[in-house]
């Protein structure tokens, strides 16, 4: 080997060693804990999904006369027009 093979095979282990404890060291950081969690927040999904219905069905329930009697009326006076 020459000596210009010599100094990039040098210089390429020291990156590569640079390199692998940047990343080891990146391992280690919250960040990447946090991105690699692969469980999600499913509590926090189901919690929002149940919310959501129990409001819709609240705000249904007590809408629904109102709603249907603002329908009936529309269609009446639909039917006036004819």
């Amino acid at each position: 080997m020459n000596r210009i093979e010599e100094v990039i095979q040098n210089h390429t282990l020291h990156v590569s060693s640079y390199l692998s404890m940047k990343v080891a060291e990146f391992k280690r950081t919250r960040f990447y804990r946090v991105l690699h969690d692969d469980r999600g927040d499913v509590p926090g999904w189901v919690l929002v999904v149940l919310m959501t219905t129990g409001l819709v069905t609240a705000i249904w329930t007590i809408a629904a006369p109102r709603l249907s009697a603002i329908l009936k009326n529309s269609l009446d006076a639909m039917n006036g027009i004819r």
